[in-house]
């Protein structure tokens, strides 16, 4: 009877350790399994619809020929429940990924993000151009206005109060999170230069800092050049001369500007035409960056009322009309 028993027992410790050997085999083929690479040679989108279940999530990725041995990924999901817990959105898979941290991207809800770049020194009617292009998003019309009237603002002037940066957003988000971003980034970094400026500036409040800002980006070509450029417009406006900056006939002629400025455009009287009016524009004419906007608040101690461009995106400037029309006459008229 004895040796029955004690057969018995060596018997069931023979299976008991086959099945925890076995166990232990399955759970490494499984975690070797879960750091198994995505079969992806180049990056793709994973769309995934609100609702859509594990199961269903495991048949698109095999059709797609993305992993292998579906079976084993509902197996994991057994031994890691929380990796069930997907989100909806759209999703970038990459050839880096690996079977586990796809599905921790999909758990952790880190969609596919977009980028797109506002660049400093053109106008909303450019920038809107540029955003109607963009990829999964949903646009509506009169956005740059909507964001002025949601802050208070009922101008219906938004040129200028929008910061040149680049943004990201998720597919699905609407063009506001984008405006709304910018506007918010504007009004900082404007009152951040406002308060900072130096108090003997001929200016009266931070929007005219603004009109200035974008004058003076227009004008700019050479970045070391931008606080000189600052100091010309801030002389004239201290001794009441025009501007006479060609960048603010352009804006006045909207649509009409062909790439050429005439004698007779010059004389034309329009709102921002300053050879014509007398002080700044009634807004801005483009987007300024931070660089100008420290530039209008900023400008350099130097006693210059004229530049002229030497046509490689540098200028010469003129404390004196004699001096400055040597330079035109050096550097334009020739041409």
């Amino acid at each position: 009877m004895k040796k029955l028993i004690s057969r018995v027992m060596i018997a069931l410790f023979a299976l008991l350790t086959l099945a925890s050997v076995g166990l232990y085999w399955g759970y490494q083929s499984l975690m070797s399994y879960s750091q198994t690479p995505l079969t992806l040679t180049s990056a793709q989108e994973l769309d995934l619809k609100r609702g859509t279940s594990f199961i269903q999530l495991a048949q698109v990725l095999e059709q797609r020929g993305v992993i292998q041995d579906s079976w084993k990924l509902r197996v994991l999901a057994k031994v890691r429940p929380d990796l069930t817990q997907i989100r909806a959105g759209l999703y970038e898979l990459t050839p880096q990924d690996n079977v586990i941290s796809l599905l921790e991207k999909l758990t952790q809800g880190r969609e596919k993000v977009f980028s797109v770049t506002l660049i400093e020194g053109l106008t909303i009617k450019e920038w809107r151009a540029i955003l109607m292009q963009l990829p999964k998003i949903q646009w509506q019309d009169g956005v740059f206005n909507q964001v002025l009237i949601e802050h208070g603002d009922m101008s219906g002037q938004p040129e200028g109060k929008f910061y040149p940066d680049t943004y990201h957003y998720v597919a699905g988000d609407d063009i506001q999170v984008i405006v709304e971003q910018s506007y918010l980034k504007m009004q900082q970094e404007l009152q951040q230069a406002w308060q900072g400026r130096d108090t003997r500036i001929p200016l009266t409040s931070p929007y005219e800092l603004l009109i200035l800002a974008s004058i003076i980006e227009k004008e700019t070509g050479k970045a070391s050049e931008r606080t000189w450029i600052s100091a010309v417009f801030t002389n004239r406006l201290r001794k009441n001369m025009r501007l006479q900056t060609d960048p603010t006939v352009i804006y006045g002629m909207g649509d009409r500007f062909n790439g050429n400025i005439t004698r007779k455009d010059l004389r034309e009287r329009t709102p921002y035409n300053t050879y014509r009016i007398n002080g700044l524009t009634p807004t801005p004419i483009a987007a300024p960056s931070g660089a100008s906007l420290y530039a209008a608040a900023h400008p350099a101690d130097v006693d210059y009322l004229y530049f002229v461009s030497k046509n490689d995106g540098s200028h010469i400037f003129s404390k004196t009309l004699a001096e400055h029309n040597r330079a035109v006459d050096k550097y334009q008229r020739n041409r």
